[in-house]
């Protein structure tokens, strides 16, 4: 099989919208009126092609688009100056409601949300809370626990290997969950984490994983974005198992992702966006997990059969114990 084909990225800009006015943006009672448009814009640290959280939020902004008949433009920004640039630019434009989708864009949303008072600014992760700025905090860690105690119920070296993208507290709780969930399984467990430093370079990714797995990993985890399907392509060479990382990658490379750590990015971003078009915005911290309906892990169907009964049994009491608040996932404080 031809990896580097299958696994092709191609960084893509897409605008949706076109139309645009000068100045702040309206007040959000009066967003979607006769004389203004509900306009909504995305701005991603990487590619919306990358088959995982950008491709989600760029989901979640078409739905917004479809469902409230929104303006929707999206742009890709990757350092601290664009962010800011980015969310000036929409605001400016008069888009009522800016994703900035991740972490990072915390502190470029602080600085600009002042100048634009009407616009709202929602960052995915963090916790900078502004009268029009909040984040939207997916709480990834309580999949990415369960993916951890099903590598430690399956792992025949006792070792997992974790690729991440850059090292910023929202990726390392997912793997802080992950090594403990594995631990609650096998104490003795070893999860060995590599860090590529950005977003989108497959082959790095693709290296790092084989290092891990001539380390012993058996079993590869990510949370590198769109550089994360390097990590399938190195699962796939080495015949090891591999976990999908925010969106469901399990069709990805169906032979060895075996399971994927999910969030419902797209539901949390037409909520959001209805407050915001209704006018009854409010900034605080939006955190979804379970509980919420909005993280899950979804098992691939094709390897399923391999995971045994008592590590199903052992995950989905766990599950409910997560759901029923009696077991807290280990997380970053962020």
């Amino acid at each position: 099989m031809d990896f580097s084909r299958r696994f092709l990225l191609i960084p893509v800009l897409m605008i949706l919208s076109a139309g645009c006015q000068s100045g702040s943006a309206p007040s959000p009672a009066a967003a979607g009126s006769p004389t203004q448009p509900f306009k909504v814009a995305l701005l991603s640290p990487g590619p919306v092609s990358d088959a995982g959280w950008n491709a989600l939020a760029y989901e979640g902004l078409v739905a917004i688009r479809d469902q409230l008949g929104a303006e929707v433009s999206q742009v890709q920004t990757n350092t601290p100056a664009e962010f800011e640039e980015g969310f000036r630019d929409f605001a400016r434009r008069g888009y009522q409601l800016v994703f900035g989708h991740g972490f990072e864009f915390q502190d470029a949303a602080a600085a600009v949300a002042p100048d634009f008072p009407k616009t709202v600014f929602i960052t995915t992760s963090g916790n900078t809370v502004r009268p029009n700025v909040a984040p939207l905090r997916f709480m990834l860690e309580e999949a990415t626990y369960l993916e951890g105690m099903l590598a430690a119920s399956m792992s025949k070296t006792g070792k997992a290997g974790v690729v991440g993208g850059m090292e910023i507290p929202s990726v390392k709780s997912t793997i802080i969950a992950f090594d403990a969930g594995a631990r609650a399984v096998r104490p003795d467990f070893a999860v060995v984490t590599s860090y590529v430093g950005n977003w989108e370079d497959v082959g790095a990714a693709k290296e790092a994983a084989l290092a891990l797995v001539e380390q012993e990993c058996d079993f590869l985890f990510h949370n590198a974005d769109a550089a994360g399907l390097g990590v399938f392509q190195a699962a796939q060479a080495k015949h090891v198992f591999a976990f999908g990382s925010n969106k469901n990658q399990n069709d990805v490379a169906p032979d060895v992702v075996i399971a994927s750590a999910v969030s419902d990015i797209p539901r949390a971003f037409i909520e959001v966006a209805r407050e915001v078009k209704e006018g009854r915005f409010t900034g605080r911290i939006e955190r979804m997990g379970m509980k919420e309906g909005v993280v899950s892990l979804v098992f691939n169907p094709r390897l399923e059969s391999q995971i045994s009964t008592a590590a199903r049994e052992r995950i989905e009491q766990a599950r409910q114990a997560i759901i029923g608040g009696t077991l807290k996932v280990p997380t970053a404080e962020f």
